[in-house]
């Protein structure tokens, strides 16, 4: 017989995430008092491959939350992650004016936190960017009434005429992006000017006299706080960091494991980084020397897609193809829990505004 090591979960700390999968549900799960157990507690849609989460962000605000959703059919909407209502949908074309074509999904969204709140509307604003590269930024505006929204006219630009975009991200002032994907080299904009401003350059062969083609698969600002320093990984497993204010190549790169890196997450601190790879490995590395600080104790049996940060406890949240959400102690990287949600999961998002006290009930 093999032998075999059992990871004991102490449990999580209170603690409420939203998870998105490859038949559109979007499933909540919570952990209550100091060392509760997560449990689902509620589904929102219907199972339907075609609503497919491709993306998702969170802006969780005390007042009025918005949640975006974007979907494999061309549909992005905005939620309410408080209880899952529906408050704005942005068609192909429609409403909002984001033409999303059916062989162009999108490969980025977010939902920044500039705007404003009034007493007739609520608005927020919106970046998107397509796979072929199309971006737009928009600001729409959510009214009392049930006649729906308000939209001004969209900023768009092309992020690359060449080329498949696989990742993007925005810095804490929300005035910066970065996009980056097979064939694009990491590139950063001025949002507000819709400028490029900074793009990476390839790497010289190596010692082999051999080129390896572009290929990004996740990237981060290392420090929210800092739009000129940029953590990516490729999908030929290697994680580079980029400085744009001294130099187009990486600063730093080095190999990790054998397989893409699939999500890439910066901590608080400014310097670490939490990465998963398309074989299930979940690690911290200090990005001032490459070192890695350690692996996650506790084997994902698939893909990594998301990692997502908790803003104030030291937990993070991962989940992937082998359907576990899965909650990480970031100081000892132990395994906190582990909720099977039955379908493959795309994305995971926090709340951070969530207060756990006493008992809920659980469904899936």
């Amino acid at each position: 017989m093999p032998r075999t090591s059992t990871v004991e979960c102490p449990g999580c700390p209170p603690i409420r995430a939203l998870t998105f999968d490859v038949l559109g549900l979007v499933k909540v799960v919570e952990s209550r008092g100091k060392q509760g157990i997560p449990k689902v507690i509620e589904r929102w849609g219907e199972p339907d491959s075609s609503r497919c989460v491709l993306a998702a962000s969170i802006n969780d605000r005390k007042d009025d939350p918005l949640l975006a959703v974007a979907r494999k059919n061309g549909l992005i909407e905005v939620l309410n992650p408080l209880n899952g209502d529906a408050l704005v949908t942005i068609t192909k074309g429609g409403d909002g004016g984001l033409h999303v074509p059916e062989d162009d999904p999108i490969a980025g969204l977010h939902l920044l936190k500039k705007g404003r709140l009034e007493s007739s509307s609520r608005l927020f604003t919106l970046l998107t960017c397509t796979k072929k590269g199309n971006a737009s930024l928009k600001s729409i505006g959510i009214t009392n009434s049930l006649s729906g929204s308000l939209c001004t006219s969209p900023k768009t630009w092309s992020i690359s005429a060449v080329g498949e975009i696989f990742c993007s991200a925005v810095d804490g002032s929300e005035n910066h992006a970065l996009f980056g994907g097979k064939g694009v080299e990491i590139n950063v904009w001025d949002l507000d000017k819709s400028s490029k401003i900074w793009t990476a350059r390839s790497p010289p062969k190596n010692s082999l006299d051999i080129f390896t083609p572009t290929w990004f698969t996740a990237a981060t600002f290392l420090d929210k706080e800092d739009h000129r320093k940029i953590v990516a990984g490729t999908n030929n497993h290697q994680v580079r960091l980029y400085d744009i204010s001294a130099q187009r190549r990486p600063i730093i790169s080095f190999n990790f494991r054998e397989s893409p890196i699939k999500a890439v997450t910066e901590d608080l601190d400014g310097y670490t980084i939490y990465l998963g790879t398309g074989s299930g490995d979940l690690a911290s590395i200090d990005m001032r020397t490459g070192k890695l600080l350690g692996c996650f104790v506790g084997k994902c049996s698939g893909s990594i897609r998301s990692i997502a940060r908790h803003p104030e406890l030291p937990v993070i949240a991962s989940c992937g193809l082998d359907g576990y959400l899965r909650f990480w102690d970031v100081k000892t990287r132990q395994l906190l829990s582990a909720v099977f949600l039955k379908q493959q999961l795309t994305n995971v998002v926090i709340d951070s505004n969530f207060i756990g006290e006493g008992i809920h009930g659980s469904g899936i």
